[in-house]
């Protein structure tokens, strides 16, 4: 992916660029607020969704077709006490009504495991597809969930 530094854009352009950005964050704030309902709702319904726990693997851990198929996966958050995921840089490169991206987040779970208050973070890419949507809106019509590293570790109150 290519990096642009943009010196003038057009106003739709500008629009598209901040309604992808949107996106990404509904995404993290329904993840931390629970609510699945939301979170797929920002998918297209023919969506695909891969999860790649070790991003150097050509194999994804999981793949998921479909809008519906996302519940479970979203819903095992509920087994964390809390979790925030803080997003960083993203890349978008818009196509049309389709676009392309990646997007950096580093994610918090916090949990109890042995009687030990722990948090484990994941440092994460996701490498996105997105559509237009009629009204202009935009979906993820695919997300590749890469993790690049792990580390856990106890957590004090």
């Amino acid at each position: 992916m290519t990096t642009a530094i943009h010196t003038t854009m057009s106003a739709e352009e500008a629009a598209d660029r901040l309604a992808i950005r949107e996106l990404f964050d509904a995404y993290a704030h329904c993840a931390d607020r629970r609510d699945a309902t939301g979170q797929m709702a920002l998918f297209t319904p023919d969506t695909r969704f891969l999860v790649y726990m070790d991003s150097r693997s050509e194999q994804p851990t999981q793949e998921l077709h479909g809008r519906e198929s996302l519940a479970p996966v979203f819903d095992d958050l509920n087994r964390y006490q809390a979790t925030m995921h803080f997003n960083g840089q993203s890349t978008v490169v818009l196509d049309g009504d389709r676009a392309t991206g990646e997007s950096y987040t580093i994610a918090h779970h916090l949990y109890e495991a042995d009687g030990q208050r722990t948090m484990m973070i994941a440092y994460i890419r996701y490498l996105d597809e997105f559509a237009r949507q009629p009204g202009g809106s935009w979906l993820f019509a695919e997300r590749k969930l890469m993790v690049d590293w792990t580390e856990t570790r106890p957590s004090s109150p």
